[in-house]
């Protein structure tokens, strides 16, 4: 597996957990780019557009565009893979929530 891959999982995963933790589940695509960062993963706005636009024809977010920036907010699908209750292939598996 490329590391380029092996990036954009693990992006995909922080962006749908980033969501889930808001409580409209919404958030600009700015902030997701710092919150990557958070994680070490430095991109510029556009490859996070562009993460946010496969995430979206995955069924995982609906992307609405706000002048510069982006505004995701998360779907049922994509809550389910943050909650380990299906799969989106493409995205980095969430780890088990320890008891």
């Amino acid at each position: 597996m490329s590391m380029d891959r092996i990036i954009r999982e693990e992006a995909r995963l922080v962006l749908l957990r980033a969501l889930d933790e808001q409580p409209d589940g919404r958030l600009n695509s700015e902030l997701l780019r710092q919150t990557l960062e958070l994680y070490g993963i430095t991109k510029s706005r556009e490859w996070v557009h562009d993460e946010l636009n496969w995430l979206g024809g995955m069924g995982a977010v609906s992307v609405l565009t706000a002048g510069t920036v982006r505004v995701a907010s998360l779907t049922a699908k994509g809550a389910d893979h943050v909650g380990r209750r299906l799969v989106i292939e493409g995205v980095k598996r969430p780890s088990r929530q320890e008891a």
